[in-house]
């Protein structure tokens, strides 16, 4: 091994040397070397065998490759791993339900007249009815992570307001909300206040998974501390993380004209927070057809929200002949109030 950063820029380790690319392809004085992978993920080290198999040549000389993994088990690329393995007792499971104990565990010490219990959907009842939590989750190959709400003090008034649909006749496939009745605890245990539920909720954790560490206050903000989380933070604000990652959908509804009882079909596709297509149906005595399809396509290839709506109307409406703008108008307020 030479050890001169001037010839090959290694560094020494434990259990072996970490080599450069260029270290691993042209070593061609010699006829064979051994080599350690500094990794234990069973998916690394055997992409690594193939890549030196499909990099490196093999008849000019002989690798010894040797590597520990973490537990796993590994199968023939043609053998049937349902055939070969009891794959439910392979995977380890990822307990959310051992988290919501947590809760509901802290809420019966700190408040043993309070009937809380999970349920199958993985939400929080009480008294068997009231939703007071609900909770989603992030599972991948190697880690996974459960956040649940727990409704304490919130504006239910204001939760009820908001939590309904901003536009009619909305078709999707995306995953809707099951509506239930919820409740604040407050509203059934007034002396709970926030800092003893949390001084509870941190206890019962660290009795549930054997921890006795004090918690430590973090500031999300700290970019010293937490690097690029301000502009995942950012991300997460953005209009196209909000709307525009939203499952493509439809919206087909009937708006009122407020003339005559005039009524007129809309027909919209939206695909990533997009209009793809617009039909406007508008009887031709009200307005000449050309228009309502020259409006309809204003709003092609705009977000679906109220303001971009109104602004490629706007345009419309100064191009047009006075005898026309008024109902030109009322259609265009009767479409724009009909996009959320």
């Amino acid at each position: 091994m030479n050890d001169s950063p001037a010839v090959s820029p290694r560094k020494c380790l434990s259990d072996g040397v970490v080599l450069t690319q260029d270290d691993v392809l042209h070593q061609k004085d010699r006829a064979s070397s051994q080599r350690m992978s500094s990794s234990t993920d069973v998916f690394q080290n055997l992409a690594l065998e193939d890549w030196i198999e499909a990099n490196i040549d093999l008849e000019q000389r002989s690798i010894l490759l040797l590597w520990r993994n973490s537990p796993a088990v590994v199968i023939g690329r043609h053998q049937n791993p349902w055939a070969e393995c009891d794959l439910p007792s392979m995977k380890k499971a990822y307990d959310r339900k051992r988290n919501l104990k947590v809760i509901t565990e802290a809420l019966r010490h700190l408040r043993p007249e309070l009937d809380v219990h999970a349920t199958d959907r993985l939400d929080i009842l009480l008294n068997g009815c009231l939703k007071i939590s609900g909770s989603a989750s992030r599972l991948s190959r190697k880690s996974s992570y459960h956040h649940c709400t727990l409704l304490h003090s919130a504006n239910r008034s204001s939760l009820s307001a908001l939590l309904r649909p901003s536009c009619p006749g909305i078709n999707s496939h995306a995953t809707p909300s099951v509506p239930s009745p919820v409740a604040n605890l407050l509203d059934h245990v007034p002396s709970l206040q926030w800092e003893e539920l949390l001084e509870g909720l941190v206890v019962q954790y660290q009795k549930e998974f054997g921890i006795s560490s004090v918690p430590t206050l973090i500031d999300p903000t700290d970019e010293s501390v937490f690097p690029g989380l301000s502009r995942a933070a950012t991300e997460l604000c953005s209009w196209d993380w909000t709307f525009g990652k939203t499952p493509k959908f439809s919206v087909q509804t009937v708006i009122d004209l407020k003339d005559k009882e005039t009524c007129a079909a809309l027909t919209i596709e939206v695909k990533n927070g997009l209009i793809l297509q617009c039909e406007l149906d508008v009887p031709a005595e009200w307005i000449p057809e050309h228009l309502s399809k020259e409006l309809a396509n204003t709003l092609i290839g705009e977000r679906f929200c109220r303001q971009r709506a109104a602004a490629a109307v706007s345009e419309l409406l100064r191009c047009e002949r006075i005898e026309m703008q008024t109902r030109i108008h009322q259609l265009s307020l009767a479409l724009v109030s009909a996009i959320g």
